[in-house]
C-alpha cells in the first residue's frame, strides 16, 4: 500500500470484490476512506488509537471503542461501542434505521389527511357557494387533536420493516420529507381519501333530494340532512385514517409480511379513534359543540370499505414497486452468479 498510487488505489477498489487491508499505517487508512467516498460509498471506520483519530473523524461514521480506545478516538468518533462489540455496530444501524423509518411514516401519515381536510375548503370555494361547507372548522379540529394523534405517535414505536437491514446505506442526500413520500401522501393515499369523503357528503345531499345552490340552513328543510352530510364527510376522514394508518406502516414489504396486529399501541390508537368518533357523532352534547347528526345504519355501511380501500390502493402500488424491483434485479444479475444481499 505504500507504494501503491492514488490512480492504482482507486482501480483497485472499483471492483465489487470484497478486500482486507491488513496492519496499514493511520495515513494508509484514511487514503482507503477517501478513495471510498471517491466512489461514492458510505464509509464506517473503526480505530481505537491517536494515530487513527484522522481517518474516524473523515469517515461517514467513526466508530471507537469505549473500553480499550483513548479519549482521543472517543472524542473524533461518532459512534462508541461501550462493549467493544462490532456486532453492536450491527444492532446500532437496526435502530438507527427503524427511528428513520418510524420518522417517515409519522410524517407520511399526518401529510396524507391534509388532502381530504383541504378538498372540502376547495370545493366550497370553487363552486361559489353552490356546494355547501362539507366540513366545519370544529370538526377539524375534533380530527387534528382527537382522532388522529394517537395513531400518530403509535407509528413511532412499529417494529423494523422486513429486510431493511438488506438495504444498502442510504444516500447522503436523502431527506425525511422526499419527493416519493410527498406523491404517497398527497397524490396517492390523500386523493384517494378525498374522492372518498366527498363522495360521502354528496352521496346524503343528493339522496335527500339537494341540487347545487338549494339552502341548507338553519330553519330550511335540507338542514338535518346536510348535519348529516357533514357528518358523514367528519366520519370518512376518520375511516381513511385508519387505512391511512395501516398503510403508512410499511414503505415497500407488505402489511402480511409485518403483521395486522403486531403493533398493539396502533390497535388501541385505532379503538380511541372509533370511541371518540362516536361519541362526537352520537352524544348530544357533543352534537351540539361539532355540529353533527346521528348516522343511519346504511350510512355506516357507505363508511365500513373506506379503510380498505385507501390500504388497498396503496398495498397495490407497493405490490407493483416490488415486482418492478424484482424484475430489474434479476435483469442485473449476471447467469449463474447468486445475488447478494447488501453491503
Amino acid at each position: 500500500m505504500e507504494r501503491l498510487g492514488d490512480v492504482q488505489l482507486d482501480t483497485l477498489l472499483s471492483g465489487d470484490e470484497e478486500m482486507v487491508f491488513a496492519r496499514v499505517s493511520p495515513e494508509v487508512k484514511l487514503r482507503i476512506c477517501e478513495a471510498l467516498q471517491a466512489h461514492g460509498h458510505v464509509v464506517a471506520m473503526t480505530g481505537d488509537g491517536v494515530n487513527g483519530a484522522p481517518a474516524l473523524r473523515h469517515a461517514d461514521i467513526g466508530v471507537a471503542m469505549g473500553r480499550s480506545g483513548t479519549d482521543v478516538a472517543r472524542e473524533a468518533a461518532t459512534m462508541v461501542l461501550t462493549d467493544d462489540n462490532f456486532a453492536t455496530i450491527v444492532t446500532a444501524i437496526g435502530g438507527g434505521r427503524q427511528v428513520f423509518d418510524n420518522v417517515r411514516k409519522f410524517v407520511l401519515y399526518i401529510f396524507a389527511h391534509a388532502v381530504p381536510e383541504v378538498v372540502p375548503f376547495l370545493v366550497f370555494a370553487l363552486s361559489g357557494g353552490a356546494v355547501p361547507l362539507p366540513l366545519t372548522v370544529l370538526q377539524i379540529l375534533a380530527i387534528d387533536l382527537g382522532t388522529e394523534t394517537l395513531p400518530a405517535l403509535a407509528l413511532g414505536r412499529e417494529p423494523a420493516e422486513p429486510g431493511s437491514m438488506d438495504r444498502p446505506p442510504r444516500p447522503r442526500s436523502t431527506r425525511v420529507v422526499d419527493r416519493a413520500l410527498l406523491l404517497r401522501a398527497w397524490l396517492l393515499l390523500g386523493s384517494v381519501s378525498a374522492v372518498l369523503v366527498m363522495g360521502g357528503f354528496l352521496a346524503v345531499l343528493l339522496r335527500a333530494g339537494w341540487v347545487p345552490g338549494d339552502p341548507t340552513g338553519v330553519g330550511t328543510p335540507l338542514h338535518q340532512s346536510y348535519l348529516q352530510a357533514t357528518t358523514m364527510t367528519f366520519a370518512g376522514i376518520v375511516a381513511c385514517q385508519i387505512g391511512t394508518a395501516f398503510a403508512a406502516r410499511t414503505d415497500r414489504a407488505s402489511l402480511f409480511t409485518v403483521g395486522v396486529w403486531s403493533n398493539p399501541l396502533l390497535v388501541w390508537g385505532i379503538v380511541f379513534e372509533l370511541v371518540f368518533t362516536g361519541a362526537v357523532i352520537y352524544a348530544p352534547p357533543l352534537q351540539e359543540v361539532f355540529g353533527t347528526a346521528a348516522l343511519s345504519f346504511s350510512q355506516l355501511v357507505i363508511l365500513a370499505p373506506f379503510p380498505v380501500i385507501v390500504w388497498g390502493a396503496d398495498e397495490l402500488v407497493r405490490w407493483i414497486r416490488r415486482r418492478r424491483d424484482r424484475s430489474l434485479v434479476t435483469a442485473d444479475r449476471p447467469a449463474g452468479r447468486p445475488g447478494r444481499a447488501g453491503r
